[in-house]
């Protein structure tokens, strides 16, 4: 008989949390101390030892995200305040804008002949610029609302990524309804993107969502589409129906990848941000160097 797996821990009350979490894995452990030591661990058995720390692994990043969120009883959401950090490279880019000797308006908007040219990276880096403050005042107050809320729905990464994709489609079908001659920019798609989020959550919680949580986010969405396609005269319809559509359909994606597995969801959603950040950084590293002089 083979002897037990060890899991070393912290302290008495680590191994008890950490035997919790275990035990609702359907792991058996025992709390032990080491005589000589007095070192406490928890002893499992072997073929159950690689499952348990992927477990535990799982509950500690699913844990230190929890400091960045807070829950929004009256609604019955959870809202995570990393929205913040979109809203502040919004307003950096928007700096940058008018302090660089570069004009990254002209750089990096959608410009549907350059894109027909092989420019791809205009649509991507179109979604971190703004044309005047109140553009930009508009998508930070809507946008850090339902990014935050997708966010606390699907995990900082994912929703951030999905959003932003969803922005880029959005981009995408303003070209096909408008054509070559066409030229935009703004972070609207994404913010469309990430009430597509919510949408498709609330579909998937259909069977159990109480009658007021269902009104606040159908008024949520109502007020958002009515700043935005109502109230602006300048909006551009075909990109934010398109932000919405792509955000509704990657929104149930994420909530299928969730109910099929659900634990990787956590695992993923770090990289899902560094992906992110990285399509944004090699878009504008494209961009400024291809209009290098």
């Amino acid at each position: 008989m083979s002897s037990p797996a060890r899991l070393p821990v912290r302290s008495e009350e680590q191994a008890r949390e950490w035997s919790l979490v275990l035990i609702s894995q359907g792991i058996e452990t025992v709390l032990a101390r080491d005589a000589e030591t007095g070192e406490w661990f928890l002893e499992m058995a072997p073929e159950h030892f690689s499952h348990a720390c992927q477990s535990l692994r799982l509950y500690l990043v699913e844990n230190r995200n929890r400091r960045w969120q807070s829950p929004v009883e009256w609604a019955g959401e959870v809202y995570d305040w990393r929205a913040w950090f979109w809203a502040l490279l919004m307003a950096v880019m928007f700096w940058l804008e008018r302090v660089l000797p570069v004009d990254l308006s002209v750089t990096g908007r959608v410009d549907g002949a350059a894109v027909a040219q092989g420019e791809i990276w205009r649509l991507f880096t179109a979604t971190t610029l703004h044309g005047d403050e109140g553009h930009l005042l508009m998508n930070l107050a809507s946008g850090v609302l339902f990014l935050g809320l997708a966010m606390g729905a699907f995990g900082a990464g994912a929703a951030l990524l999905a959003s932003m994709l969803a922005g880029v489609a959005g981009n995408g079908v303003t070209l096909l309804v408008h054509g070559q001659a066409h030229l935009s920019l703004g972070a609207s798609g994404v913010v469309m993107g990430a009430l597509g989020l919510l949408a498709a959550q609330s579909l998937a919680e259909a069977a159990s969502l109480p009658r007021r949580q269902w009104l606040t986010r159908g008024l949520g969405g109502v007020v958002l589409l009515t700043v935005l396609l109502g109230l602006n005269p300048a909006s551009d319809v075909a990109a934010h129906l398109g932000g919405l559509g792509a955000g509704l359909l990657l929104g149930m994606a994420l909530v299928a990848w969730r109910q099929h597995r659900p634990a990787a969801p956590a695992r993923w959603d770090p990289w899902l941000a560094y992906v992110c950040g990285g399509l944004l950084a090699t878009a504008w590293g494209l961009a400024l160097w291809s209009h290098a002089p």
